[in-house]
């Protein structure tokens, strides 16, 4: 009795085999020789990424493409070995829809921040405004910038504030013109004036001689005489040049005895007549 059901056992395994055994086989092979083909794809794809985008990207983009690849290439091994899939793929869909709608936001910045790493409108050590912040670029993320202010305190940012808006990037370009304003009073030596301010601007080295400086009379205001003074430096030499200018203008009046007017106003008082 016993050989009769063990007899039975190794034909239902026989057929079983026979049924699903060159499935199962071709399943695996498939198996096999797709993560093999999938790993050959995500090495090419990453040395033609890494010489055109940031490695962050780059290894962001590794990730998801890896995944999807490989998401798929199960669902179709199960599909080869008689496995219903297509539950499979309304869950997977499903699940993607709830997921992408619970993190709307994150998937706004992560196209953000692909965008930033992909056309570079700032990088790494820059200085910038950008969500209302200023400060130096500490970190490019997928979903989010760091800045350093000047106070430095970390600021992150993200990414699709970065991009939703205006973007300045202070150091773009090699050179910036610093703008400054300098009033002396009406009663003062116009000409003497700017002749001091023309040599305190010869005298430093700092201030590029091409474009060339610009000292003009700008306004005639309330209390002063204003001169507008634009020069061209190093972007790295912008502060220090604004600062030192201030500086040295004011020692350099007070030498020479050109007064720097505050704003003022004359009070006339008339005293009534006594009624007779």
């Amino acid at each position: 009795m016993e050989d009769i059901h063990f007899q039975q056992y190794i034909d239902m395994a026989v057929s079983y085999a026979i049924a699903y055994g060159p499935k199962l086989i071709l399943a695996l092979l498939t198996l096999f020789i797709g993560l093999w083909l999938i790993n050959k794809l995500l090495h090419a794809s990453d040395r033609a990424l890494s010489s055109k985008f940031d490695p962050t990207l780059t290894k962001f983009l590794h990730s998801l493409v890896s995944i999807g690849l490989k998401g798929l290439l199960i669902i179709s091994v199960l599909g080869m070995v008689g496995v219903e899939t297509t539950s499979f793929i309304a869950i997977i869909g499903a699940a993607g829809l709830a997921i992408g709608l619970a993190l709307q936001g994150n998937l706004a910045n992560f196209a953000s921040g692909a965008l930033i790493l992909i056309f570079k409108p700032f990088r790494v050590g820059d200085v910038i405004t950008a969500g209302g912040e200023t400060g130096k670029v500490k970190e490019i993320q997928i979903f989010h910038t760091v800045l350093n202010t000047p106070d430095n305190k970390r600021v992150i940012i993200p990414n699709s504030s970065v991009t939703g808006g205006a973007l300045t990037n202070f150091s773009a370009e090699p050179t910036r013109r610093v703008d400054m304003v300098f009033g002396i009073g009406y009663d003062d030596d116009l000409r003497k004036a700017k002749e001091e301010l023309k040599k305190l601007v010869e005298a430093d080295s700092r201030i590029l001689k091409d474009p060339e400086p610009l000292i003009v009379v700008s306004e005639l205001a309330d209390s002063s005489v204003n001169f507008a003074v634009r020069v061209w430096v190093n972007s790295a030499d912008y502060w220090g040049v604004y600062f030192d200018m201030h500086e040295n203008v004011k020692l350099r009046f007070d030498e020479v005895g050109i007064s720097i007017p505050y704003p003022q106003q004359d009070v006339h008082l008339h005293q009534a007549e006594a009624s007779s």
